[in-house]
């Protein structure tokens, strides 16, 4: 049973290598050179042909060219009338064409570490080449005449800047006499809310249904990884919650979920997001589609059934805009206030959500309390410890129990030799007689796996790890360790290749896995052996890529483990063999038991 527990553990290992492989370097290898290869098609369309714009579920939008992406930020911004946005976490302007939020950026949040970089901008004007952008807008038909859509120019008509304490009037009125007034109002994070009042001044009924899109011209440079969905996401009513990656609907048709009553839908990044939240009672169909007619492009936009505004009477449309960084509490609080159903979804917690939520809850509460998230992860770590000790004081009971025997196992070896059917009998029989469960060690293993991943997540996915520092060279936990042995943690002056990257950190965590391993007697089998004694420096250049603050967590959970370990070892009289088997490692080695 030992040797079969070591050969699944020696199995598993190997797929994890194979994965690592899989995800840190040959995947992002294939998408570098994917995006490589759409970069030099894009530099090839030097002019941009016209187009009808994007179309709305089931009926098109109104016309107007697809603009080229050759002017700067600055130009495109410049060039057309405009209202400020100027809040606590936000700053930028509407654009009066279309009434488009085209320009935003983020006051919080820097492109680096380093508080003087840029501040991260969300979004820009579609002609230049980070275009991205929402729109609220409407579709009509003859009897309604031109209804607001990407070209009409809307008319500053209250306020004069969109601040959390002073909202602003548009108004638009068309040549058959029907009136939209839309109110801006912003709160003092990341949510816009644009109430449209529809009055319909001619002599009969007019139906128009009300659309929003959020669409970009780009996508993360960046490839993601298996663990962090980035691309389109919304919750589609009773259908539920959409994840949908920019590469499905650049290979298939549009992804349309059905249609919906209640529900939300946008684009995501890792930690930015972009959203819109339609009339609730209104049903609407929601679809993500991907655009190649000249300038390619992404876009998650709705279509909501028809609404009647009788003659002389008026009605009101209500759609939120989130667009901003996707900080839990502020997420958690919209779902509530505004009665958005599951829009915490729209961070990626992952299938281990009711452990990665809670554990998220824990780090930031310790966060809160000693102003540190390195502290709060230490912390947390304790607490992980605390909540399993049982199961781990029976993991380490058991294998200090096989220590005891191990006399035992070495004489029934001998006796039995080749004899394996013999020689697993008598072994069963020993454990049997000593009251020894051999897989007692592995169930504590596995049910604290979800726990890692879930910790992983938490650095990963959370915004609040972005640029959040520890100690000394540390600053950033979400990144991998910035120094390297290779050019001696920085005293060289050159940077070492990426996959030599190699730093303090992740050799403080090879080092105590490896002192966690020897705690235990070293496999007679030579390939058990070699496994022991590779496996650690194997993990170490595996979580050199990784963040930060999990490579401290795996450092600081081995030194507890062996702490704990070595504890129990001593309360069960068995002897702790870390110095010995550190002394034979360097030692010539006996010759494995036959």
């Amino acid at each position: 049973m030992e040797n079969n527990r070591n050969y699944f553990v020696a199995i598993a290992l190997s797929v994890l290598i194979l994965i690592a492989w899989q995800f840190f370097y040959v995947s992002p290898k294939m998408e570098k050179d994917r995006i490589a290869a759409e970069q030099a098609q894009q530099a090839q369309q030097t002019q941009q042909q016209p187009g009808a714009q994007p179309a709305a579920p089931g009926q098109a939008l109104p016309g107007g060219a697809i603009p080229s992406a050759g002017e700067s930020r600055d130009h495109a911004i410049g060039k057309s009338a405009r209202v400020a946005i100027d809040t606590p976490a936000l700053s930028g302007s509407i654009n009066l064409t279309g009434a488009r939020f085209d320009d935003l950026k983020l006051k919080g949040y820097h492109e680096t570490v380093d508080p003087k970089s840029p501040v991260i901008t969300l979004f820009s004007p579609a002609e230049t080449a980070d275009g991205y952008f929402t729109e609220i807008g409407y579709i009509g038909s003859d009897a309604t005449g031109a209804v607001p859509g990407p070209q009409t120019t809307w008319t500053l008509s209250g306020g004069d800047k969109l601040t959390p304490s002073t909202p602003v009037t548009l108004t638009y009125t068309n040549d058959k006499g029907i009136t939209f007034a839309r109110t801006i109002s912003v709160d003092d994070r990341y949510m816009f809310e644009v109430v449209d009042s529809i009055k319909n001044e001619t002599a009969a009924p007019v139906s128009l249904s009300s659309y929003g899109r959020v669409t970009r011209f780009n996508k993360p440079t960046t490839p993601s990884i298996y663990v962090l969905h980035e691309g389109f996401v919304g919750v589609a009513g009773e259908h539920g919650l959409q994840e949908v990656g920019y590469s499905k609907v650049e290979d298939d048709e549009p992804v349309e979920p059905g249609k919906s009553t209640g529900g939300w839908l946008g684009i995501t990044d890792k930690y930015w997001a972009a959203t819109i939240v339609p009339p609730q009672a209104t049903p609407f169909d929601i679809r993500f589609s991907h655009f190649a007619d000249g300038r390619p492009r992404y876009q998650s936009d709705y279509k909501s059934d028809a609404v009647t505004v009788a003659p002389g009477q008026s009605v009101e449309v209500k759609n939120l805009v989130f667009a901003g960084a996707k900080e839990v509490p502020v997420v958690e609080n919209y779902e509530v206030a505004y009665s958005i159903p599951n829009f915490d979804k729209l961070i990626d917690w992952g299938w281990f959500y009711f452990i990665t939520k809670p554990m998220f809850k824990m780090m930031d509460f310790f966060f809160r309390l000693f102003g540190n998230f390195g502290i709060a992860i230490l912390i947390t770590t304790i607490v992980v410890k605390l909540i399993f000790f049982p199961l781990a004081n029976k993991q380490y009971a058991s294998m200090a129990n096989m220590k005891k025997v191990q006399p035992k196992m070495e004489e029934l070896k001998k006796k039995f030799g080749d004899d394996r059917m013999g020689l697993q009998q008598a072994m069963m029989q020993l454990y049997k007689e000593e009251k020894i469960n051999p897989l007692a060690g592995c169930w504590p293993i596995l049910i604290q796996i979800p726990v890692f991943f879930a910790l992983y997540k938490v650095i990963y996915v959370t915004i609040e790890m972005r640029h959040a520092p520890f100690f000394g060279w540390i600053q950033d936990l979400s990144a991998p360790d910035p120094t390297t042995i290779v050019n001696l943690f920085g005293l060289l002056p050159f940077d070492a290749p990426s996959f030599l990257h190699l730093g303090v950190w992740p050799i403080i965590m090879g080092i105590t896995m490896f002192l966690q391993m020897r705690m235990n007697p070293t496999p007679p089998d030579p390939t058990q052996a070699m496994l022991f004694t590779w496996m650690p420096v194997v993990f170490t250049f595996m979580l050199a890529s990784f963040p930060a603050g999990l490579v401290i967590y795996w450092a600081w959970n081995n030194t507890l483990s062996i702490l704990q370990q070595g504890i129990i070892m001593k309360r069960q009289g068995v002897k702790v063999e870390l110095f010995d088997n550190l002394k034979s490692l360097f030692s010539k080695k006996p010759k494995p038991a036959e």
